[in-house]
């Protein structure tokens, strides 16, 4: 078995072991391949932990560093403790023994706790996998940082924080009716932890980090440029230095799927660069269409995990729009996101099967068009 069947093989394993989240495990593969870093975002209860966790004891002689930050978190709890003899001795050298600095697998729970004191070498730590203190320089041997929270930063400070994270993904509660599949899942968890599993080695992760970067990205370049154009465009961010890195997420996806050459579909991961959860529906709304073109069966099986809308969401979801645009209490960017999340809506709108239902919703979406235009 070679090293990319062995990671999909403990990919299965985890997305088993946890029913409905195909699309959080699937990512942090992605994230591992490309060696960048990964940030989930949702409520208390949602498996976050779990599934690092899991993916972390999959990882032969890995260490995993796990760790729930505060307000009041010091330095020497992340990175260790200044080591004493040495300390007698006049020099400040860290003990990092069973702390991040020597862990493959590093997960921060709460990460936006992050205060100053630790800030800066956190910063360091994820964007150059370096840990600097003081005089000490290290080159750290993680595969990968997963940084975790129930919400997004308010203090313009932490941006840059969350900035160290390539990939966002939202995690929710399942879907109502896969909770009966979750509670047999999770009642058999322990039993599947007790016998054996797949794994897969540090060295051969690190494999897989070199032979991303030799697949073949050209034929897929234009496409990749103008749809950073036309993202920016839209008002989503996307820096040249960001531009240039998820480079990497689309050669991971490609060798996800044992290919040397990346296609059209594997834009699917620019999905989860987003900055706002405003942006997730309208970024999803501009690469589904995008990436339905595709139609080749080598596609990431993520990529066409286009789900038929439930119309009676979707009219929930106009309704709701029409009513914050008719409360008039509006600033000019919320009527932008008011505007960019109709398109979307509107889009989604086609996938409805129900020809009924659709030409209802479409009326809906055209009535607040109106008064959208009435308004300018």
């Amino acid at each position: 078995m070679n090293s990319i069947d062995k990671l999909n093989s403990v990919l299965r394993f985890v997305k088993d072991s946890f029913v409905g989240k195909d699309e959080v495990v699937d990512l942090l593969g992605i994230s591992l391949i490309a060696r960048e870093n990964a940030f989930l975002l949702g409520p208390p209860g949602t498996a976050k932990s779990a599934i690092i966790r899991l993916l972390a004891s999959c990882i032969k002689d890995g260490k995993n560093f796990e760790y729930l930050l505060t307000r009041f978190t010091e330095p020497n709890e992340i990175f260790g403790p200044f080591d004493i003899r040495k300390l007698k001795e006049g020099e400040l050298v860290t003990n990092t023994e069973g702390m991040m600095p020597e862990a493959s697998m590093v997960f921060l729970d709460e990460i936006f706790n992050a205060n100053s004191a630790i800030l800066n070498s956190l910063l360091t730590a994820l964007n150059e996998k370096i840990f600097r203190r003081g005089r000490e320089t290290k080159k750290l041997p993680a595969l990968m940082f997963v940084g975790a929270s129930n919400v997004l930063p308010e203090e313009e400070s932490l941006n840059a924080l969350l900035d160290r994270f390539l990939i966002r993904i939202r995690c929710d509660y399942v879907a109502t009716d896969l909770l009966e599949e979750v509670l047999i899942a999770g009642w058999d968890l322990d039993t599947r932890l007790s016998t054996s599993k797949p794994e897969i080695t540090p060295d051969e992760i690190i494999d897989l980090q070199r032979m991303s970067k030799q697949v073949d990205l050209s034929p897929i370049r234009k496409q990749y440029i103008s749809l950073v154009h036309n993202l920016r465009n839209t008002g989503i961010k996307v820096s040249d230095r960001r531009a240039v890195k998820i480079q990497n997420l689309l050669a991971a996806s490609a060798l996800m799927c044992n290919r040397s050459e990346a296609i059209v579909s594997d834009l699917w991961v620019l999905k989860y660069t987003w900055d706002t959860e405003e942006q997730i529906e309208i970024l999803a709304g501009i690469i589904d269409t995008i990436i339905e073109k595709d139609n080749t069966s080598l596609a990431h099986p993520q990529a066409m995990f286009n789900k038929s809308p439930n119309a009676e969401d979707v009219i929930k979801e106009v309704m709701l729009l029409t009513n914050k645009w008719e409360s008039g209490s509006l600033s000019f960017e919320e009527q932008n996101v008011v505007k960019d999340k109709l398109r979307y809506i509107q889009t989604r709108c086609n996938w409805i099967k129900d020809g009924e239902h659709k030409q209802h919703i479409q009326l809906e979406i055209e009535s607040l068009w109106k008064k959208i235009l009435q308004a300018i």
